[in-house]
């Protein structure tokens, strides 16, 4: 397990994670990122909403 500073858990899989509500979240990838912010709409697997997004500009670049 790796814990990634401002980010995710690393965890090698495949992983199982107990959830709040009774059910169970599986992966079977080789490694699983998984929230620590809960900003992420995939929980409890990150999205990188983590990442500080930066504003948009206009079409143009403007």
């Amino acid at each position: 397990m790796t814990v990634v500073p401002n980010g995710p858990v690393l965890i090698e899989g495949p992983v199982e994670v107990a959830m709040p509500d009774g059910t169970t979240a599986r992966s079977e990838r080789v490694v699983v990122a998984v929230c620590t912010c809960l900003r992420s709409r995939r929980l409890p697997w990150c999205d990188t909403s983590h990442r500080a997004r930066p504003r948009r500009t206009s079409a143009r670049g403007e």
